[in-house]
């Protein structure tokens, strides 16, 4: 993948009480992928990104303390053509109940090991199936 160009996200794993887990869709877009996004230039780190995207896109905040890190992962982009996809990816919990706003379309609670949407490869390949998600699904 030399040559190809990379958009760099963090990118956050919320989970409900059943285990599920959240995902959203921007508008525009077909697929379902984590929360998240681009470091803005005034971010001072991952976490700064994760909060400020958690309270524009889906109007809940982080909660202090609760972010921790699972993996760094890449896939080809699901909405831009010919770039790759890059993502730390954190679980976190957030206060507040999350809803639908700013370029987000719709968000879905998803079994992990089963979405019932189209999801982008980022997040089908590489973080619902972590081991760390399957393992406290409720059976």
């Amino acid at each position: 993948m030399n040559g190809v160009p990379r958009i760099r996200i963090v990118a956050a794993v919320i989970r409900d009480q059943a285990g599920r887990t959240l995902l959203v869709r921007k508008h525009g877009a077909t697929v379902f992928q984590q929360p998240g996004g681009k470091r803005d230039p005034d971010d001072a780190d991952d976490l700064t990104t994760l909060a400020r995207e958690l309270r524009e896109e889906l109007g809940c905040m982080l909660v202090p303390g609760s972010a921790c890190f699972l993996c760094h992962a890449s896939a080809p982009a699901a909405n831009e053509y010919g770039h790759v996809v890059e993502a730390d990816v954190y679980a976190v919990e957030v206060a507040g109940e999350p809803r639908v706003q700013a370029e987000i379309a719709e968000l879905r609670w998803v079994d992990p090991a089963a979405p019932d949407v189209p999801v982008a490869r980022l997040s089908l390949e590489h973080i619902l199936p972590l081991p760390w998600l399957r393992a406290r699904f409720p059976a």
